[in-house]
Protein backbone atom coordinates (compact mmCIF):
# COMPACT_ATOMS: atom_id res chain seq x y z
CA UNK A 1 0.00 0.00 0.00
CA UNK A 2 1.45 3.59 -0.87
CA UNK A 3 2.37 5.45 2.27
CA UNK A 4 -0.02 8.42 2.55
CA UNK A 5 2.35 12.16 2.80
CA UNK A 6 2.64 14.22 5.93
CA UNK A 7 4.02 17.69 6.35
CA UNK A 8 5.71 18.53 9.53
CA UNK A 9 6.30 22.38 8.94
CA UNK A 10 8.16 24.51 11.64
CA UNK A 11 8.90 28.07 12.66
CA UNK A 12 12.91 28.38 13.90
CA UNK A 13 14.09 30.89 15.94
CA UNK A 14 12.60 29.98 19.80
CA UNK A 15 10.63 26.95 18.16
CA UNK A 16 13.61 24.41 17.57
CA UNK A 17 16.16 27.12 18.95
CA UNK A 18 15.95 28.65 22.15
CA UNK A 19 16.98 32.17 20.83
CA UNK A 20 17.28 34.13 17.70
CA UNK A 21 19.81 32.65 14.95
CA UNK A 22 21.61 36.10 14.65
CA UNK A 23 22.24 36.01 18.22
CA UNK A 24 24.62 33.31 18.92
CA UNK A 25 27.52 34.94 17.29
CA UNK A 26 26.81 37.22 14.49
CA UNK A 27 25.14 39.86 16.88
CA UNK A 28 28.08 39.94 19.18
CA UNK A 29 30.51 39.97 16.48
CA UNK A 30 29.14 43.37 15.02
CA UNK A 31 30.35 44.64 18.86
CA UNK A 32 27.05 45.42 20.37
CA UNK A 33 26.94 44.38 24.20
CA UNK A 34 23.54 42.60 24.42
CA UNK A 35 21.59 41.32 21.56
CA UNK A 36 18.60 43.12 22.81
CA UNK A 37 21.00 46.68 21.84
CA UNK A 38 20.89 45.48 17.69
CA UNK A 39 17.19 44.55 17.83
CA UNK A 40 16.48 47.85 19.71
CA UNK A 41 18.19 49.46 16.06
CA UNK A 42 15.93 47.73 14.26
CA UNK A 43 12.84 48.53 15.79
CA UNK A 44 14.02 51.96 15.86
CA UNK A 45 14.84 52.14 11.87
CA UNK A 46 11.86 50.24 11.01
CA UNK A 47 9.37 52.89 13.18
CA UNK A 48 11.08 55.65 11.64
CA UNK A 49 11.14 54.83 7.96
CA UNK A 50 7.86 52.73 7.90
CA UNK A 51 9.54 49.47 7.23
CA UNK A 52 9.22 45.80 7.17
CA UNK A 53 10.55 44.47 10.18
CA UNK A 54 12.14 41.59 8.29
CA UNK A 55 13.48 43.47 6.01
CA UNK A 56 15.17 45.99 8.51
CA UNK A 57 16.99 43.38 10.46
CA UNK A 58 18.63 42.37 7.20
CA UNK A 59 19.43 46.03 6.06
CA UNK A 60 20.86 46.34 9.57
CA UNK A 61 22.88 43.59 9.27
CA UNK A 62 24.52 44.47 6.12
CA UNK A 63 24.86 48.33 7.45
CA UNK A 64 26.74 47.26 10.82
CA UNK A 65 28.92 44.66 9.31
CA UNK A 66 30.02 47.38 6.64
CA UNK A 67 30.22 50.20 9.53
CA UNK A 68 32.57 47.31 11.11
CA UNK A 69 34.51 47.53 7.63
CA UNK A 70 33.40 43.62 7.49
CA UNK A 71 31.88 41.70 4.47
CA UNK A 72 29.52 39.06 4.75
CA UNK A 73 29.36 35.80 1.96
CA UNK A 74 27.31 33.47 1.35
CA UNK A 75 29.85 30.70 3.63
CA UNK A 76 30.20 33.32 6.42
CA UNK A 77 26.37 32.80 7.11
CA UNK A 78 26.32 29.27 6.69
CA UNK A 79 29.56 29.37 9.01
CA UNK A 80 27.16 30.68 11.30
CA UNK A 81 24.46 27.81 11.55
CA UNK A 82 27.74 25.61 13.42
CA UNK A 83 26.85 28.00 16.23
CA UNK A 84 23.19 27.42 17.30
CA UNK A 85 22.22 25.53 20.00
CA UNK A 86 18.73 24.02 19.97
CA UNK A 87 16.24 22.32 22.60
CA UNK A 88 16.23 19.14 23.83
CA UNK A 89 15.89 16.18 21.19
CA UNK A 90 15.89 18.36 18.31
CA UNK A 91 19.17 16.75 16.86
CA UNK A 92 17.69 13.07 17.13
CA UNK A 93 13.34 14.17 16.47
CA UNK A 94 13.22 14.07 12.81
CA UNK A 95 14.30 10.85 12.46
CA UNK A 96 12.50 9.04 15.90
CA UNK A 97 9.49 10.71 14.09
CA UNK A 98 10.40 9.62 10.70
CA UNK A 99 10.03 6.01 12.35
CA UNK A 100 6.79 6.89 14.07
CA UNK A 101 4.86 8.23 11.03
CA UNK A 102 6.47 4.89 8.84
CA UNK A 103 5.04 2.06 11.76
CA UNK A 104 1.42 4.00 10.67
CA UNK A 105 2.09 4.14 7.43
CA UNK A 106 3.22 7.49 6.81
CA UNK A 107 5.14 9.05 4.96
CA UNK A 108 6.57 12.13 6.57
CA UNK A 109 8.23 15.32 5.19
CA UNK A 110 9.65 17.91 7.36
CA UNK A 111 9.64 21.41 5.79
CA UNK A 112 11.01 24.93 7.72
CA UNK A 113 9.04 27.91 7.11
CA UNK A 114 10.92 30.84 9.19
CA UNK A 115 11.94 34.84 9.35
CA UNK A 116 15.49 33.50 10.30
CA UNK A 117 18.17 33.47 6.77
CA UNK A 118 18.14 30.45 4.60
CA UNK A 119 22.06 30.67 4.29
CA UNK A 120 22.01 30.06 8.08
CA UNK A 121 19.78 27.35 8.35
CA UNK A 122 21.75 25.56 5.64
CA UNK A 123 24.44 25.02 7.91
CA UNK A 124 22.96 23.61 10.77
CA UNK A 125 23.38 19.64 11.03
CA UNK A 126 19.69 19.80 10.92
CA UNK A 127 19.71 20.92 7.70
CA UNK A 128 19.43 17.99 5.30
CA UNK A 129 16.22 16.84 7.59
CA UNK A 130 14.29 19.22 5.54
CA UNK A 131 12.53 18.83 2.49
CA UNK A 132 12.72 22.62 1.52
CA UNK A 133 13.67 25.41 3.45
CA UNK A 134 11.21 28.54 3.17
CA UNK A 135 13.43 31.58 5.14
CA UNK A 136 15.20 34.91 4.21
CA UNK A 137 17.79 34.99 1.14
CA UNK A 138 20.37 37.84 0.16
CA UNK A 139 21.28 38.12 -3.17
CA UNK A 140 25.59 37.84 -3.40
CA UNK A 141 27.76 39.32 -5.78
CA UNK A 142 30.38 37.68 -8.21
CA UNK A 143 32.62 37.51 -4.70
CA UNK A 144 29.73 35.72 -2.93
CA UNK A 145 29.05 38.95 -0.54
CA UNK A 146 25.55 39.87 0.36
CA UNK A 147 24.41 42.87 -0.98
CA UNK A 148 20.69 43.46 -0.83
CA UNK A 149 17.87 40.83 0.13
CA UNK A 150 16.41 38.82 -1.96
CA UNK A 151 13.70 37.16 -0.54
CA UNK A 152 11.38 37.89 2.76
CA UNK A 153 9.49 35.97 4.42
CA UNK A 154 7.58 37.68 6.77
CA UNK A 155 4.66 36.82 9.49
CA UNK A 156 2.19 36.82 6.21
CA UNK A 157 4.00 35.74 3.29
CA UNK A 158 5.11 32.86 5.13
CA UNK A 159 1.09 31.40 4.78
CA UNK A 160 1.82 31.07 0.86
CA UNK A 161 4.81 28.41 1.55
CA UNK A 162 2.43 26.39 3.38
CA UNK A 163 0.32 26.29 -0.01
CA UNK A 164 3.22 25.31 -1.86
CA UNK A 165 3.84 22.02 0.15
CA UNK A 166 0.04 21.65 -0.35
CA UNK A 167 0.64 21.65 -4.02
CA UNK A 168 3.99 20.48 -3.96
CA UNK A 169 4.97 23.62 -5.98
CA UNK A 170 8.03 23.72 -4.31
CA UNK A 171 10.13 26.48 -6.44
CA UNK A 172 9.32 29.73 -4.88
CA UNK A 173 9.45 31.22 -8.46
CA UNK A 174 6.56 29.17 -9.66
CA UNK A 175 3.96 31.52 -9.46
CA UNK A 176 1.55 30.16 -12.26
CA UNK A 177 1.07 26.83 -11.05
CA UNK A 178 0.66 27.71 -7.54
CA UNK A 179 -2.52 29.97 -8.19
CA UNK A 180 -4.14 27.64 -10.58
CA UNK A 181 -6.99 26.39 -8.81
CA UNK A 182 -6.88 22.63 -8.07
CA UNK A 183 -9.21 20.10 -6.02
CA UNK A 184 -8.40 19.79 -2.47
CA UNK A 185 -8.76 16.28 -3.06
CA UNK A 186 -5.91 16.30 -6.10
CA UNK A 187 -3.05 17.98 -3.76
CA UNK A 188 -0.40 15.80 -2.57
CA UNK A 189 -0.70 17.33 0.69
CA UNK A 190 -3.83 18.03 1.97
CA UNK A 191 -3.77 20.23 4.53
CA UNK A 192 -5.35 17.73 7.22
CA UNK A 193 -2.06 15.68 6.33
CA UNK A 194 -0.20 18.74 7.97
CA UNK A 195 1.14 19.72 11.34
CA UNK A 196 2.47 23.53 11.40
CA UNK A 197 4.70 23.96 15.00
CA UNK A 198 5.56 27.32 15.86
CA UNK A 199 6.28 29.94 19.15
CA UNK A 200 3.97 32.46 19.19
CA UNK A 201 2.30 35.66 17.60
CA UNK A 202 4.32 35.76 14.22
CA UNK A 203 3.32 32.13 13.61
CA UNK A 204 -0.39 32.94 14.01
CA UNK A 205 -1.08 32.84 10.36
CA UNK A 206 0.39 29.99 9.58
CA UNK A 207 -1.73 27.97 12.59
CA UNK A 208 -4.74 29.49 11.91
CA UNK A 209 -4.55 28.46 8.27
CA UNK A 210 -3.37 24.89 8.73
CA UNK A 211 -6.02 24.03 12.22
CA UNK A 212 -9.33 26.13 10.03
CA UNK A 213 -8.30 23.97 6.86
CA UNK A 214 -8.60 20.64 9.15
CA UNK A 215 -4.60 20.18 10.15
CA UNK A 216 -2.97 20.44 13.31
CA UNK A 217 -1.28 22.99 14.91
CA UNK A 218 1.50 23.48 17.58
CA UNK A 219 2.53 26.20 19.87
CA UNK A 220 5.59 25.43 21.88
CA UNK A 221 7.12 27.33 24.95
CA UNK A 222 9.88 27.34 26.98
CA UNK A 223 9.73 25.70 29.89
CA UNK A 224 12.02 28.25 31.70
CA UNK A 225 10.39 31.09 30.84
CA UNK A 226 6.84 31.24 32.01
CA UNK A 227 5.52 34.41 29.38
CA UNK A 228 6.42 32.10 26.59
CA UNK A 229 3.44 29.71 28.32
CA UNK A 230 1.12 32.07 29.23
CA UNK A 231 1.25 33.01 25.87
CA UNK A 232 0.81 29.67 24.22
CA UNK A 233 -2.12 29.29 27.02
CA UNK A 234 -3.55 32.45 25.58
CA UNK A 235 -2.93 31.12 21.59
CA UNK A 236 -4.84 28.06 22.73
CA UNK A 237 -7.89 30.25 24.59
CA UNK A 238 -8.30 32.14 21.42
CA UNK A 239 -8.39 29.09 19.52
CA UNK A 240 -5.76 29.89 17.15
CA UNK A 241 -3.34 26.59 17.82
CA UNK A 242 -4.76 23.11 18.12
CA UNK A 243 -2.29 22.28 21.14
CA UNK A 244 0.79 23.21 23.25
CA UNK A 245 3.45 21.67 24.33
CA UNK A 246 6.71 22.31 26.14
CA UNK A 247 9.66 22.68 23.90
CA UNK A 248 11.32 19.44 24.62
CA UNK A 249 11.66 16.77 21.52
CA UNK A 250 13.45 14.07 23.26
CA UNK A 251 12.02 10.82 22.95
CA UNK A 252 9.06 9.90 24.99
CA UNK A 253 8.13 13.32 26.41
CA UNK A 254 5.38 15.38 25.55
CA UNK A 255 5.80 16.71 22.19
CA UNK A 256 7.23 13.23 20.58
CA UNK A 257 3.39 11.31 22.73
CA UNK A 258 1.25 14.66 21.06
CA UNK A 259 2.49 14.36 17.50
CA UNK A 260 2.20 10.07 17.68
CA UNK A 261 -1.45 10.94 18.45
CA UNK A 262 -2.07 12.84 15.86
CA UNK A 263 -0.32 10.81 13.46
CA UNK A 264 -2.93 8.29 14.93
CA UNK A 265 -5.33 10.36 14.44
CA UNK A 266 -4.58 10.69 10.83
CA UNK A 267 -4.10 6.73 10.18
CA UNK A 268 -7.54 6.01 11.80
CA UNK A 269 -9.01 9.09 9.30
CA UNK A 270 -7.89 7.85 6.49
CA UNK A 271 -8.94 4.17 7.24
CA UNK A 272 -12.60 5.38 7.62
CA UNK A 273 -12.51 7.64 4.54
CA UNK A 274 -12.09 4.21 2.49
CA UNK A 275 -14.87 2.37 4.12
CA UNK A 276 -17.27 5.36 3.41
CA UNK A 277 -20.04 3.77 0.49
CA UNK A 278 -18.30 0.00 1.15
CA UNK A 279 -21.01 -2.53 1.23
Amino acid sequence: MKKVKVALMYDFDKTLSPRDMQEFTFIPSLGYKTTSDFWADVTAIAKENKMDAILAYMYMMLKKSQDNSKSIRKQDFKDLGKDIEYYPGVLTWFDQINEIGKGLGLDVEHYIISSGLTEVIEGTPIAKKFKKIYACKFYYDENGVAKWPSLVVNYTTKTQYIFRINKQILDENEDKALNQYTKEEDRPIPFKHMIYIGDGLTDVPCMKLVKENGGKSIVVYNKKKKDTKDLAQSLIEQNRANYMSVSDYSSSKEMEKLVEKIFKQMKADIELEKMEGVR
